[in-house]
């Protein structure tokens, strides 16, 4: 490889690493931008995440709610409840560690063309929040049952993990798709160097 192929691909992957910590820092913000519901909080980090998928690709995407969660466990409190390695007995991570996976997910999903139509991106969205809502679910109902000794039926994880965040949620994969449409032709090039 010439010295000019490394230099490219070294600044290929250092505006990479800036893109993933763009994201984190995004996704820990969307943390703290609560839209009031009943009973549980509704954040924007289900946008930042799909988006991150979205727009970066499956690796890189999840790498960016990756370097988040790790940043959380870590103990800065950028969790909507704070930080810190204990976190991981929250009932909520899994939807942390879902985000993760649903970020992976979405970008497989839309594939690698610059500008996929709008009914992929949401189907890829669609993918990622169902993986989101699987990893949560089941880790709300184990810890739950395992960890603080109190069980919740799957009637009460329905309704309070599933059916009154889903709407929003909905949304949010519709803006994401939008969003995402605008942003993967303007952020490929600035990670490609054109």
């Amino acid at each position: 490889m010439s010295a000019g192929g490394s230099f490219a691909a070294r600044l290929v992957k250092i505006r990479s690493m800036v893109l993933c910590g763009q994201f984190a820092a995004l996704i820990a913000v969307g943390a703290f931008i609560r839209i009031p519901v009943p009973f549980l909080p509704f954040t924007l980090q289900f946008l930042f995440t799909t988006l991150a998928g979205l727009v970066l690709g499956p690796r890189l995407g999840a790498a960016s709610v990756l370097l988040y969660i790790l940043l959380g466990l870590s103990g800065l409190p950028v969790f909507t409840m704070g930080g810190g390695p204990s976190y991981v007995f929250q009932p909520t991570f899994g939807y942390l560690a879902g985000f993760c996976a649903g970020a992976y997910v979405s970008g497989l999903v839309a594939g690698r063309e610059a500008a996929p139509s709008i009914k992929r991106l949401i189907a890829a969205d669609f993918a990622g929040l169902a993986v989101v809502y699987a990893m949560g679910i089941a880790y709300y109902w184990f810890i739950s049952k395992y960890y603080t000794g109190s069980p919740a039926g799957w009637k009460i994880l329905f309704v309070y993990c599933f059916a009154l965040a889903v709407p929003g949620d909905i949304l949010l994969c519709v803006l994401g798709a939008f969003l995402g449409r605008r942003l993967r032709p303007v952020i490929g090039r600035f990670r490609d160097g054109h």
